[in-house]
């Protein structure tokens, strides 16, 4: 009805973009100063652990790979038990208490407060993006517009929270940078909580729904199959994508800190700022290149999800092109520091990448997953995404002694490579899931 819509969107939207714009405010503002917290030295005035960037880029990798492959067992504790509705409250109770675990100057406490971020993650992720697709019926044309909006306040958290959690932490006190990403989610959960009369019959259990628990356990028809077959193929091309786009908290947050000249105007930039980059792009970007991509659609040329990853993928390579110009600075020219413009020119493609890829997955999943398995579906997807944060870190720990331009040129030839394949197969690919993928353009 009219008065339970924002701008033409169910007011449930609204909630759920303010509780995730907080849990990526968490969540980035951690990943903008884990590693550079791990590879600080003991001494000083704001000490850190000391370890070797090998070892800090290790432990990214696994960090980056168990906080989304915890979605599954996220996914499964909704679909079965709990529901979608609990579980993100559940998870944002667990991330608040890490947040300030980690606050606490002791090994032990950094392990648990790791520990209990990844398990909170992993419940509220994958289901409050299903919650999303939830608040629109079967063929609203609305659901990917409301995505954009969700997917914009997601990049409003990771914008900010490189900037308030990266200055307290990496200039003022480490710690106090892990406690205040805990008073944001803090913020997100109030707003869930005072939210729930405009998400009434979102995201509740199966089993208060005797209709919904008897379709829970009816098979698969041979088109959800045919759906799940699309899925697969989709989560494939973003292990590529994500293991690419992940360096950025990683190796590429220790190369600006390290490599990187981030002189402008007599002050140097703090190297977790630049974490914000991808966020403003996408803030920036995010409304032209929906509209980039309706305007393709409407002139019929190809537009399906695949085909669009493809791109994303390729995309993604040409950022890599452009650090590939930094390494040379400094290996082959010599110079003892990269220009800033390098690492802002790849950032930017970057996101022109991520904004063909991640947002249209995240609507994808929610039209194509079956309902007996929507939950689960989604966690996958985020499971997908933390293989490609692990294989983010091996490509990291690799440049550390392989050398950052042998590492650069490699992985811009494997994306560009790995693209150009898939726009090659596309229609082979499509035809592959029986039509399937005609319900969803």
């Amino acid at each position: 009805m009219e008065q339970n819509t924002v701008f033409g969107h169910p007011k449930g939207l609204f909630i759920l973009f303010f509780t995730e714009l907080w849990e990526r405010f968490s969540f980035y503002g951690m990943r903008a100063i884990l590693v550079l917290y791990l590879t600080a030295e003991t001494l000083g005035e704001n000490p850190g652990l000391g370890w070797s960037n090998e070892a800090a880029l290790e432990l990214y990798g696994w960090y980056g790979m168990l906080v989304y492959m915890m979605s599954i067992p996220g996914g499964i504790i909704a679909d079965r038990w709990l529901g979608q509705k609990k579980s993100v409250l559940l998870g944002g109770v667990l991330i608040i208490i890490g947040q300030f675990v980690l606050a606490i100057d002791s090994i032990m406490a950094f392990y648990t407060g790791l520990a209990l971020i990844i398990s909170g993650v992993g419940a509220l992720k994958p289901n409050i993006s299903t919650m999303v697709g939830g608040l629109y019926k079967k063929g609203d044309i609305k659901r990917d517009a409301g995505f954009t909006i969700f997917y914009i306040g997601i990049n409003i958290g990771a914008f900010t929270a490189p900037l308030l959690v990266g200055y307290y932490g990496e200039v003022v006190d480490w710690h106090l940078g892990f406690s205040l990403a805990g008073f944001g989610m803090i913020l997100g959960q109030i707003v869930y909580v005072f939210g729930q009369k405009h998400l009434t019959g979102i995201g509740d259990s199966h089993q208060s729904n005797p209709e919904t628990a008897a379709l829970m356990k009816q098979p698969l028809t041979k088109i959800e199959k045919d759906k799940t077959i699309v899925l697969m193929l989709s989560f494939l091309i973003m292990i590529v994508f994500w293991g690419a786009y992940e360096q950025a908290g990683g190796f590429m947050n220790l190369y600006a800190k390290q490599t990187v000249d981030r002189m402008v105007f007599g002050y140097e930039i703090p190297a977790s700022f630049l974490q914000s980059l991808h966020a403003f792009y996408v803030i920036i970007l995010g409304a032209p290149m929906a509209a980039f991509w309706l305007w393709w659609k409407k002139r019929g040329k190809e537009s399906s999800a695949i085909f669009k990853m493809a791109i994303g993928t390729i995309v993604m390579g040409f950022g890599f092109m452009a650090l590939m110009g930094a390494a040379y600075e400094v290996s082959v020219l010599a110079l003892e520091k990269a220009s800033l413009y390098w690492l802002l020119l790849s950032y930017f493609l970057h996101v022109l990448g991520e904004l063909s890829s991640s947002p249209v997955a995240l609507s994808f999943i929610t039209k194509l997953a079956p309902a007996k398995y929507a939950s689960f579906m989604m966690g996958a997807y985020f499971a997908i995404t933390g293989l490609g944060n692990k294989v983010a870190g091996l490509i990291g720990e690799a440049a550390e002694s392989a050398g950052a331009l042998d590492v650069f040129t490699g992985v811009t030839i494997f994306c560009l490579a790995f693209g150009l394949l898939l726009l090659v197969f596309v229609k082979k690919l499509k035809a592959l899931t029986h039509g399937a993928e005609e319900d969803i353009n």
